[in-house]
């Protein structure tokens, strides 16, 4: 088995390290941090085909370079749910996930400044991988308490069974691999 996948995301060829997550089944590892070219074009390639929306929502960490790229190219705000509780953070509303890159459940925090500023807003829900659908799923839980309006779901990336979701917008299939 080779040791790396490479593909071609928004015209920006990456060679993605393979990475173990069971017995025989390997993940390719896309990682958009301190890759400004592909994280820029990134962004504009989904801007291309996401319906309209007043903001953007990601999760803590991975999903922030694209997140901030996107508002930055739209000119509209991002909010950022947080993996922890921080001291800033009063009323924080928390949700439950389990995502395939982790191996134990977490915790999703939106702080409640965050909440009442995605009241009633058309929110864009990003991500740079889905896989499973759980990090998205908790993403959409805090949309809705929240009481915003989830214009649309939109990554980099759509693993494995996610390509065949018809409820997410993305730039490229990637595979699940098996040894």
């Amino acid at each position: 088995m080779n040791e790396t996948y490479t593909m071609e995301v928004a015209g920006v060829t990456r060679s993605l390290p393979l990475c173990p997550i069971g017995n025989d089944t390997y993940i390719a590892a896309f990682i958009m941090f301190s890759d400004v070219e592909l994280t820029i074009a990134c962004a504009k390639a989904l801007l291309e085909r996401v319906p309209e929306y007043d903001a953007l929502i990601t999760a803590e960490s991975k999903g922030i370079p694209l997140a901030y790229e996107m508002a930055r190219q739209s000119g509209k705000n991002y909010y950022l749910a947080r993996k922890s509780k921080k001291l800033y953070m009063k009323n924080a509303v928390e949700v439950d996930v389990k995502s395939i890159t982790t191996a134990n459940v977490q915790k999703l925090y939106l702080d409640s400044g965050d909440m009442e500023a995605l009241k009633g807003k058309r929110v864009l829900i990003v991500d740079d991988v889905i896989s499973t659908g759980e990090s998205l799923r908790a993403l959409e839980i805090l949309v809705e308490k929240a009481q915003g309006i989830i214009a649309g779901k939109a990554t980099v990336l759509a693993e494995g069974d996610a390509a065949d979701r018809k409820d997410i917008i993305f730039l490229e299939k990637l595979p699940i691999f098996h040894k």
